[in-house]
């Protein structure tokens, strides 16, 4: 049988159509805009994501075997705030997951509500990205259209919604909205309290392997599909990365170096940080998952070399990097502020110990080290809650790097595996689509099945030395900037 798996993204959505044995038939990606109205704000029109996917789907299965394609499922950005009225009309374009304009109410939950009582019932503290800080964005500055809310949805919801007519969400994306017992898997009612929302405003909770429902009969019929294919409920973007590269299970890790960054590392038990420094979610295979997320992460290397050097030569740049370990230059990768682990808006990015020898090639090698770098603080964090891995699977544009995997291999000393097919979230969600249609009995099975390591980098334990003393002086500057950072930003 055949499987479509969509991947709502921030600058498109990408489809991709998948076989049982996890061979690729066909992909498809279609853009749409989004939308700065003010400075640190973003957003899109939900119509756009929908218009887009159908026409995506369309394309997709233009020279497929319609009769064999059984289910869809959606892996999408998440965070963000789509919100629909008594007539299942948006109200207003959705608040995204970068959008900066709730730093007053992320404030309030953090500092007046608290991060302890946050934490006691969310297992999570506020981030300015998260939903329940966009929800009373909505009621302090635009009550009229908080009024009219009758339903609140994430973003790649809103696709299973118009596909199929169920109003749903699974625990992966639900737990990043700051309004679910993640512990519990249930909506959280003093959450729901305290930003004003009644719980029949909020999605059933799915597992998200479960199916939802069938495709609606008039959209089938208009995209020549039988009216018997599943909808899966699908997950949050990084949960379904995190299947689509066999995260799953106690003890396993994903990094992915993309426009952000993150280190997903997947668990059977729920766990907490003590330190709120990441986030603890609901996991799309049925338990739970750590998380850290950084805002910037290859967007770091882009910029430097797109903006800064103008050239696209990725390659050149990087090839002018010789001495590993020995870098004298460090980089804060801070460039939209920090999510994990300082949870710092203010956060800015830096050059620190440029001198008159600093080349080129140390200042582009600073900017890959020093995401590396971050990317071991957050593993700093995660090893506090019990965490010791050995090995992390590796996934985003910045995976194709070799320099950069072997960096990330040896600043976090453990083997990185690269898999053979890399798709992101649109592999993961067509694998969860796989279960929910029964191909297999659980998405371990899946993962078992279709995931393979194309290759691996093993530490050197002479870089490994050499990074770590670096490391350890990387860890100081952040501290160190921190009250500079207010300063600079509150101008």
């Amino acid at each position: 049988m055949l499987y479509i798996g969509i991947d709502l993204g921030t600058s498109a959505v990408k489809l991709i159509l998948m076989d049982e044995n996890g061979k690729i038939h066909n992909t498809v990606s279609c853009k749409y805009p989004i939308f700065y109205p003010h400075s640190g704000w973003s957003e899109q029109n939900p119509e756009d994501w929908y218009n887009q996917t159908i026409k995506g789907i369309s394309e997709l299965t233009a020279d497929a075997d319609k009769t064999r394609i059984a289910g869809i499922s959606c892996g999408g950005q998440m965070h963000g705030l789509v919100i629909l009225d008594e007539n299942d009309r948006v109200i207003r374009p959705a608040i995204l997951w970068n959008d900066g304009r709730t730093a007053a109410e992320t404030d309030y939950l953090n500092n007046v509500i608290g991060k302890q009582k946050l934490s006691q019932y969310t297992a999570n503290i506020a981030f300015s990205g998260f939903t329940a800080p966009k929800i009373l964005w909505l009621k302090n500055n635009e009550p009229e259209n908080y009024k009219r809310i009758r339903k609140i949805m994430l973003p790649k919801d809103y696709i299973a919604y118009k596909l199929s007519g169920a109003f749903c969400t699974d625990y992966s994306d639900a737990s990043g909205m700051l309004l679910l017992d993640v512990k519990n898997r249930r909506w959280s009612k003093e959450m729901c309290s305290i930003c004003g929302v009644d719980e029949s405003q909020l999605p059933k909770l799915y597992e998200s392997y479960e199916k939802v429902g069938n495709i609606l009969p008039g959209l089938a019929k208009q995209l020549g599909l039988s009216d018997n294919v599943i909808i899966a409920a699908g997950a949050g973007d990084n949960a379904a990365a995190a299947i689509g590269t066999g995260t799953v299970g106690n003890g396993r890790c994903n990094i992915s170096l993309g426009t952000s960054g993150t280190i997903f590392i997947s668990s059977d038990s729920f766990r907490v940080d003590e330190n709120n420094a990441l986030h603890s979610f609901a996991h799309a295979d049925g338990h739970y998952h750590l998380m850290g997320c950084m805002l910037s992460a290859a967007a770091c290397n882009k910029w430097w070399l797109e903006e800064i050097l103008q050239t696209n030569d990725y390659s050149a740049e990087q090839s002018r990097i010789k001495n590993l370990g020995e870098n004298h230059v460090f980089f804060l990768p801070y460039l939209m502020g920090e999510r994990s682990p300082w949870n710092n808006p203010s956060a800015r990015g830096t050059f620190t110990g440029l001198t008159m020898d600093s080349s080129r090639a140390d200042i582009t090698q600073a900017v890959l080290e020093g995401v590396s770098f971050a990317v071991r603080d957050m593993y700093e964090f995660a090893k506090r809650t019990g965490v010791s891995l050995s090995s992390t699977m590796i996934c985003g544009g910045g995976a194709k790097s070799p320099l950069w995997r072997k960096m990330i291999t040896n600043i976090l000393n453990m083997r990185v595996d690269v898999p053979v097919s890399e798709e992101g979230p649109s592999m993961g969600a067509a694998m969860l689509a796989m279960v929910a249609c029964g191909e297999y009995k659980t998405v371990d099975e899946a993962a078992q099945a279709i995931v393979k390591v194309a290759k691996s980098e093993e530490p050197d334990p002479e870089l490994v030395k050499k990074y770590e003393a670096r490391y350890q002086q990387f860890k100081t500057i952040y501290p160190a900037m921190k009250e500079v950072f207010g300063i600079i930003s509150a101008q």
